[in-house]
């Protein structure tokens, strides 16, 4: 699975570690649902840095497909209300 970080670039992401990462997807549609902006923050940094050590960073110069597309770090509270909604950026 690859998986872009805005402003950061590509990973690949063995699709058995996808549950670790979607744990912390779903987290995050919680705080954003509850208006938890604290929470929501800490825990994007922490979507960020989880993908970037469980997933292997893909050449810059070789572009894929994303299967999943990663806002930076400083998604502001509301514009994470338009992305972090229903499954969030992982289905299921």
């Amino acid at each position: 699975m690859i998986i872009r970080i805005l402003g950061e670039g590509q990973y690949k992401l063995d699709e058995s570690l996808l549950d670790r990462v979607n744990k912390i997807d779903n987290q995050i549609v919680n705080h954003v649902s509850a208006g938890n902006k604290a929470e929501f923050a800490r825990d994007l940094v922490n979507l960020i840095s989880t993908i970037k050590e469980l997933a292997e960073p893909l050449d810059p110069a070789e572009i894929l497909p994303s299967d999943i597309i990663i806002p930076p770090s400083d998604l502001s509270f509301e514009e994470a209300r338009q992305v972090f909604c229903d499954d969030g950026l992982i289905k299921g």
